[in-house]
């Protein structure tokens, strides 16, 4: 039921993105009525008795309360992923009331690290705007969650977006394939996107698109006149409601609909995040959808 999942309203009222995350993936993998290694890596296969020398993070704790006895968890194939997580900073991610279009972008993405670092996944991040800002390479080394949420959490608006330069100097730094997630509000002709990004998935890549739009601009309320201003190039329209309700919401909904079909068509998951959904229901969606493929 709805009122189970968190209000992104009381998210951005958590001090700190480190129990924001916490808080998201307790909600959201709770609510899935499986194993809570329900996410990135692969699937739980098995239990067996610990050995000296074996890596007390694969302990299971709760088996161990119940019996006293000592067993790991074991998956298939034990390989973990490398997920980077590319957010984007430009200046049109700053729309929105409390929280923002970046403020629901960091808890997404603190909680998708946060997740894949439990994991015991190489988690790495890409802060961009029309340049790379920060790179953070994919490691599960000790200390890297920290490193990554600091990141995140004092990230700063830039200007423009330019995917071609971020993803260009990914394509240079990549080694290995893994899980790429791209979070942004896609204010660019999907065709471009899509075309940029794509190179991704020829080196068998698995890429994520999260779209993040406030619900006003997928349906503005007007009541009268009003001046409409492009954050980032500062040009300024006038618009009536009539035209909210008619020619806007179609170009919005037909962008949408475009870059969906687009990055579908290039093997690419896509998912539109507002930032009114709550964030625990939101992923819950998407590792469904992804765990139902796998």
């Amino acid at each position: 039921m709805q009122q189970n999942f968190l209000d992104p309203q009381v998210l951005a009222a958590i001090s700190g993105l480190d129990l924001v995350a916490k808080t998201v993936v307790q909600g959201f993998v709770n609510g899935l009525h499986r194993s809570p290694d329900f996410g990135f890596s692969q699937e739980f296969a098995e239990y067996r008795m610990y050995t000296p020398g074996d890596d007390l993070r694969s302990v299971d704790w709760n088996v161990y309360a119940r019996t006293d006895r000592i067993y790991l968890k074991r998956y298939r194939g034990e390989t973990n992923t490398r997920m980077t997580v590319l957010l984007d900073l430009s200046k049109s991610m700053s729309f929105g009331a409390k929280p923002n279009k970046l403020d629901y972008s960091r808890f997404l993405v603190s909680s998708l690290l946060y997740l894949a670092v439990q994991q015991r996944d190489a988690a790495g991040l890409i802060l961009f705007d029309d340049e790379v800002r920060q790179f953070i390479p994919p490691s599960s080394r000790v200390g890297q969650l920290q490193r990554l949420l600091h990141a995140v959490e004092h990230a700063e608006v830039g200007q423009h977006t330019d995917f071609s330069k971020p993803f260009r100097h990914f394509l240079e730094l990549i080694r290995q394939r893994g899980l790429v997630i791209v979070v942004s509000d896609f204010y660019a002709k999907p065709e471009e996107v899509i075309e940029t990004i794509s190179p991704l998935r020829w080196k068998n890549n698995e890429v994520v698109l999260f779209h993040i739009l406030d619900r006003q601009e997928l349906e503005p309320s007007l009541t009268g006149p009003a001046t409409m201003i492009d954050i980032e190039s500062g040009e300024a329209i006038e618009v009536t409601p009539e035209y909210v309700k008619t020619e806007y919401r179609a170009k919005m909904d037909a962008h949408i609909e475009d870059l969906r079909s687009r990055a579908q068509g290039a093997g690419m998951d896509y998912f539109l995040m507002p930032t009114d959904k709550p964030l625990d229901a939101g992923l819950r969606e998407y590792l469904a959808a992804r765990q139902g493929r796998m």
